[in-house]
């Protein structure tokens, strides 16, 4: 906490990824957008990772859209999109990830290696996610979400009433849809779970097993090379399989583009399945909390007096899937009249955005049929979630069956959440069936 004044309060800490267990800090971002919206945070050591040199917190809407936006000014090239350091060998191999370079309109913060790339991969991606692809998967979509949802039901009756809708449904939901969209095979379906919990859960020590320590004591970062090199031989064996035995899916046309090396492959894997997965896979249980906590809303949208892809808009304001990305400022610049100097860290909380009463009318208020609707869960201006299209697609589906399967939705239990201050997960969501 930093020193306060008699008319500015104490500026309060956002980074401890432990608060984020026990709910998303409502009022401490309150604090920061009505007194402090670009505030200095510290970056102590937690949970065996090291300290960082700290960050500017930005948590008013307009700012950040406009950190979003400008990548020439907030570059996510110089260091990466995750609110800690890279370790400086790792980091020209982070960089590969398109999520991690800029666009190029803005290579004046990229000279090098990562310069122009960003564009051309998100045009080789968006030949793979097409509307047409995407669409082919909502019968069997819908068919596995009714599945999962009836499977929890039966077995909620049979036992003491209730079911998780993490383990018997979402998890499977997210994972299996991603894996027929890749075109994984069945028998290794369990990996990208494996691989999504060692890599967005490693601050959680009920996610993800102890951290890995290298030679100088630390922990080795789940992105780094050492740590992901079991998921991208899997990549490239996939991938020679898919040019044998071609399919209509994802990674069939990822292998046979003479565009794309086989280290681009390798990220377009490690980004389509980890962020594929966990957006899906937070959004989805997310919402349903929201729903639960607001009966009335949850009424309407059974009753069809909303329409499901609005109220899913709203869900996604209420519950975004990601509360967190990192930008790095290219140059001396301001933003809401704080000076940010060259190399500083920016961090936009995106939960935060979503809450601006500047932007948002009564912001803690689930209101399906709110429009306009400017969330920015899937993100804003060149870094754009390209998986956007699909994972509306699940989620609509899903609140479409579970509105059909459960006439009241009732809470059995407080939600457990994940510990971490990048992704609003959920690990426990017990739900009452019906009788």
């Amino acid at each position: 906490m930093s020193p306060s004044t008699p008319d500015t309060p104490t500026i309060p800490d956002v980074f401890d990824p432990r608060l984020y267990a026990s709910g998303v800090p409502h009022d401490r971002y309150r604090i920061l957008r009505d007194h402090h919206p670009v505030a200095r945070q510290n970056e102590p050591s937690v949970l065996g990772w090291p300290a960082g040199p700290g960050f500017w917190a930005v948590t008013r809407h307009a700012d950040v859209v406009r950190v979003l936006k400008d990548a020439a000014t907030y570059s996510s090239y110089l260091g990466a999109t995750q609110i800690r350091d890279p370790a400086p060998d790792d980091l020209p191999f982070i960089r590969r990830m398109m999520l991690n370079q800029d666009p190029a309109t803005a290579t004046a913060t990229a000279p090098a290696a990562g310069a122009g790339d960003h564009g051309r991969l998100r045009r080789l991606v968006s030949r793979a996610f097409t509307p047409r692809l995407v669409e082919r998967f909502e019968v069997r979509v819908r068919e596995r979400a009714r599945t999962l949802i009836a499977a929890a039901v039966e077995e909620a009756r049979a036992g003491d009433g209730a079911f998780d809708v993490v383990t018997a449904v979402t998890d499977d939901y997210a994972l299996l849809n991603l894996a027929d969209l890749l075109g994984v095979p069945p028998a290794d379906r369990g990996l990208l779970l494996h691989w999504t919990q060692r890599v967005i859960g490693y601050q959680d020590p009920d996610e993800a097993p102890p951290p890995v320590l290298g030679p100088d004591g630390e922990p080795v970062d789940p992105r780094s090379p050492a740590m992901l090199a079991d998921m991208f031989a899997y990549a490239r064996t996939l991938a020679a399989h898919k040019r044998d035995h071609p399919a209509d899916d994802v990674l069939t046309t990822l292998a046979h583009d003479p565009e794309l090396t086989v280290p681009e492959l390798e990220m377009f894997f490690f980004l389509l399945t980890v962020a594929g997965n966990d957006t899906v896979r937070s959004a989805a249980p997310g919402g349903l909390v929201a729903l639960a906590e607001s009966p009335g809303e949850y009424e309407r949208l059974r009753a069809g007096a909303v329409g499901v892809g609005t109220a899913v808009d709203e869900l996604l304001r209420r519950h975004p899937p990601v509360l967190s990305f990192r930008r790095t400022a290219a140059r001396d610049t301001e933003l809401a009249g704080t000076r940010i100097a060259a190399g500083d860290k920016v961090v936009v909380f995106h939960a935060s955005a979503h809450h601006d009463e500047r932007v948002f009318t009564d912001p803690h208020r689930l209101d399906l049929s709110r429009s306009p609707n400017p969330h920015v869960a899937f993100g804003e201006g060149p870094h754009v979630c390209l998986g956007a299209h699909f994972a509306r697609l699940q989620l609509r589906v899903f609140h479409e069956e579970v509105a059909r399967a459960l006439p009241v939705l009732r809470l059995a239990a407080p939600p457990r959440r994940l510990v971490s201050h990048f992704i609003n997960g959920l690990k426990s969501v017990r739900v009452e069936a019906p009788a």
